[in-house]
């Protein structure tokens, strides 16, 4: 698969899935656009990516942040003047339960968060897919699903489920426009979400918890979020992939 020429922008991508898939499309040709919070952690994968012969542009911002969030388009076109493919992976994990006093403001911050700026973002970067014939790759979560539903985890699932349903929705929207947009739907994956979310446990006692024998790696979410955005994948749109190891047919 070659992105060679191509213009790829990441949110989220100063850790985990997002700096993983910004290595994996540096090492095809792309040149990147990172977006993230943490500017030392975004220099990191920045470092990475120019070494694999990419250029490299670093967005410090906040994607729950209406200001921050409208500040990314225009960086990135300025600095490489079109966008080929969009992956919304920003997001955070959240506990709270429906009885819960902090629901409310628990809810809204991650919605916010995993939900509100996807759609924003996109929204603002569907011109520009247009004219490259670009694709859209949306990192939900296999918590998402009914099957696994997790009552603590109240809003993070919700809003993993509408983003599920927001990918649908702006498929069909965007085929005649050659526009494809499709989801990824990690399972437990080895990055610092659990430590950010100040979940104790280890990973294999997370491995344990979904009865599944292996926790998979950023770089195995990014050579599927690969896939599906090359031409590969050109007769995919308004699809879900799961990776999880399984841990969907256990439970």
């Amino acid at each position: 698969m070659s992105f060679q020429n191509k213009v790829v922008l990441i949110t989220g991508g100063s850790s985990g899935i997002g700096a993983a898939t910004a290595e994996l499309f540096a090492k095809e040709g792309a040149d990147i656009a990172i977006v993230g919070r943490n500017e030392e952690k975004l220099k990191n994968t920045a470092e990475k990516c120019v070494k694999l012969g990419a250029k490299v542009l670093i967005i410090k911002a906040d994607v729950a942040v209406d200001s921050d969030l409208k500040t990314i388009v225009p960086k990135t076109i300025e600095k490489f003047e079109k966008i080929d493919v969009l992956v919304n992976n920003a997001g955070i994990l959240t506990a709270a339960t429906i009885e819960d006093e902090n629901l409310m403001e628990t809810f809204d911050q991650t919605i916010n968060t995993n939900l509100r700026s996807t759609v924003y973002l996109t929204n603002l970067v569907v011109p520009y897919l247009i004219k490259t014939k670009g694709n859209v790759i949306n990192i939900s979560s296999v918590l998402g699903s009914s099957i696994l539903g997790n009552p603590r985890r109240l809003a993070y699932c919700v809003s993993k489920a509408g983003m599920d349903h927001f990918t649908r929705a702006a498929a069909l929207q965007l085929t005649s426009s050659g526009v494809r947009v499709n989801t990824v739907s990690p399972g437990v994956t080895r990055t610092d979400v659990l430590l950010n979310a100040g979940v104790q446990l280890t990973w294999e006692e997370t491995a344990r918890m979904y009865k599944i024998d292996r926790v998979s790696e950023p770089e195995e979410i990014g050579d599927l979020i690969l896939f599906l955005a090359s031409d590969k994948a050109r007769s995919i749109t308004g699809a879900n992939y799961c990776i999880d190891n399984g841990a969907r047919l256990k439970n």
